[in-house]
Formats: structure tokens, C-alpha cells, sequence
């Protein structure tokens, strides 16, 4: 069930991503300018047109990209001791450990690096903490390593420790992030509490901010205590009104539509 879940949600997402509308309605102006139907091609190509003005002018995007990353806030490590934290956990979704890593002999990071760029800031600031990367892919063909695997050889490489280090290397989604991950966190989180002989301490969770809700809410359904660290902002205070930039709104879009859906099928499916 969960792998026709996950097979669903990439078609719908593919399908409604305002971008992808553009090769359609182009599509439908060459079928009815072929049938000889001059009218109905304008009008789909003006739908094309309105579709990338969409797009690419930045505030549509933007207003909604901005709710969702506000609607967790930040939290103020300097003034919280390590005591507090039961460890760490960083969410999967910004490393290339397929086929490029393949090829290439490297390992690569997406637009969302601050999520691995973060993750060494407090392994190093908290190396007595316990920290855990869960991913695997988010693709449907999956190639080469997974993310966690690749994680684990930027920890190598950046000369981390790793003596608290765990890895969760099947999940290719946020839900089986957290899903196969909780055996981990209750084994760390009681054998911690009964060394220091206190109650279980929340994780610090790691992830971008326009995912951290979606994040916190299934986290919560599964009964774990965590505190948000997002990360990986897009959008500022103002919205810019001016700005026309296809690749920034394409990228904002794909953001949106993603985490949208994503929230209304978890909470269709009782995940959430």
C-alpha cells in the first residue's frame, strides 16, 4: 500500500504543477490548429502564455511559499542547553547519491544543502548528541547509492564524528522517514533517559522550512517529541513584487504544489 501510495503521489504532483500545464495546453493548440480550429489554438495558447506569466511573476508563488515556511518558527538554540535535546535527525531530500554520484565519483548536494550544511554545524557543536539521517530516494527509479549512505561519506569526508552516528537508508518519503526511524529514536531515547534517570528529551529535527510543517505533524501523529531547526528558506518579509524569474518560480511552484499535496493526501490517508 505504501509503495502505490508513494507511486500516486509523484502523478499527481507531476500532474498539477502549473509548469507541466504549459506543454499541454501547447499540446492542444497543435491538435486544433491541425483540425483547422484557429479559435480554440488561440485560446489555448493564450492559456499557456497566462500559465507562464503565473509562473515566472514571483509574488504568486511566493505568498503561499512564505505561509509555509512561517508556519513553524524558528527555534533559539543559543539560549537551550544540550541537555535538552535527545539528539538529531536530518531529514533526507537535498543529496544526489544515484547515478551522477555514480559517474562522477562524487557526491553531490541540491538547492537544499543548508539541510546538510546545518547538520554538520551541530554535529560538530553537539558531538555528544546522537544523530540519525534518514533517506533513501525520493525517485521512482532509484540508482546508486542512497542518500543516507552518500551522508555518510560527507561525514567522512568533512572529518565528523561519528561515534553517535545512524543511519536510516529505505524510506522515500517524509512518512517512512519518520516511520522507520522511530525504533531508533525510542531505543536512543530510553536508554539515554535511564543512563541520566529523566524522561525522554525531544530531537532537534532538521529539514526546510516549507517542509518543516508537514514534517512536525506526522512526527506528532507518531507520538516523537521534536524541536524545529528549519532551514533552507526561499522567501523573505517582503514580497517582490517587481521580480520576474521563470527559474525562481518554477522552483517556488514545485515547492508549493509539492507540500500542498503532500498535506492533503497525508491527511486524506490519516498520516497527519
Amino acid at each position: 500500500m505504501d509503495t502505490l501510495f508513494f507511486i500516486f503521489s509523484k502523478i499527481v504532483q507531476f500532474c498539477i504543477e502549473p509548469l507541466n500545464w504549459v506543454i499541454v495546453f501547447v499540446a492542444l493548440s497543435l491538435l486544433f490548429l491541425s483540425l483547422k480550429k484557429p479559435y480554440l489554438c488561440k485560446r489555448f495558447l493564450l492559456l499557456a502564455l497566462a500559465d507562464l506569466l503565473l509562473v515566472g511573476w514571483l509574488p504568486t508563488s511566493e505568498v503561499f511559499l512564505r505561509a509555509l515556511e512561517d508556519s513553524i518558527p524558528k527555534v533559539q538554540l543559543a539560549q537551550m542547553p544540550e541537555a535538552d535535546f535527545g539528539g538529531i535527525i536530518i531529514l533526507g531530500g537535498a543529496i544526489e547519491g544515484g547515478e551522477i554520484a555514480l559517474d562522477r565519483g562524487e557526491v553531490s548536494i541540491y538547492s537544499s544543502a543548508e539541510r546538510v550544511t546545518k547538520a554538520f554545524e551541530l554535529i560538530r557543536k553537539y558531538p555528544d548528541l546522537p544523530f540519525i539521517f534518514t533517506g533513501f530516494s525520493g525517485r521512482l527509479s532509484a540508482v546508486g547509492m542512497s542518500e543516507a549512505d552518500a551522508f555518510k561519506q560527507l561525514v567522512s569526508e568533512q572529518g565528523l564524528p561519528d561515534k553517535n552516528a545512524h543511519y536510516e537508508n529505505q524510506s522515500r518519503n517524509t512518512y517512512e522517514n519518520v516511520v522507520l526511524i522511530k525504533p531508533m529514536i525510542l531505543e536512543l531515547g530510553d536508554k539515554n533517559a535511564k543512563e541520566a534517570d529523566t524522561p525522554p528529551k525531544p530531537w532537534l529535527l532538521i529539514t526546510s522550512a516549507s517542509h518543516m510543517y508537514r514534517s512536525v505533524k506526522i512526527f506528532q501523529k507518531q507520538g516523537i517529541a521534536v524541536i524545529p531547526i528549519p532551514v533552507d528558506y526561499q522567501t523573505g518579509h517582503q514580497l517582490r513584487w517587481a521580480r520576474f524569474d521563470l527559474e525562481d518560480g518554477i522552483q517556488n511552484w514545485n515547492k508549493v504544489m509539492h507540500e500542498l499535496i503532500g498535506l492533503l493526501a497525508y491527511w486524506i490517508t490519516g498520516k497527519i
